[in-house]
């Protein structure tokens, strides 16, 4: 069996972000601190399509790839070139090798 190489280079710039909770007249409340500069491989693929409401909408989704780092986990967000994403279910440490990550990540947008 061969190892995984990632298909694209690293040359993207992103800030990783860092939940931060703290407990405010009894209700948690959740705020970002950027943690590190990393540099990832970034791929959209149109968004994804999903019904909502009788409605068809187009979330904006990405494939991202970089080196492992045990500090990017589920709850961390990526600012790129100034959109925020939210990363989706735990990144997949490449062959246990912590060697690769690899994840999705769905841009977060304003409004109610």
């Amino acid at each position: 069996m061969a190892d995984y190489e990632p298909n694209m280079p690293f040359n993207v710039h992103a800030v990783l972000q860092v939940p931060e909770r703290k407990t405010v007249k009894g209700t948690t409340v959740k705020s970002y601190r950027k943690q590190d500069d990393i540099f990832v491989s970034f791929r959209t693929f149109g968004g994804t399509e999903s019904p909502s409401n009788g409605a068809v909408v187009v979330e904006n989704t990405a494939v991202i790839e970089t080196w492992y780092r045990p500090d990017i986990t589920a709850d961390c967000r990526l600012d790129i070139e100034g959109c925020l994403y939210d990363i989706i279910g735990e990144p997949e440490n490449i062959n246990r090798r912590n060697q690769w990550l690899k994840f999705k990540a769905r841009a977060v947008k304003g409004g109610a």
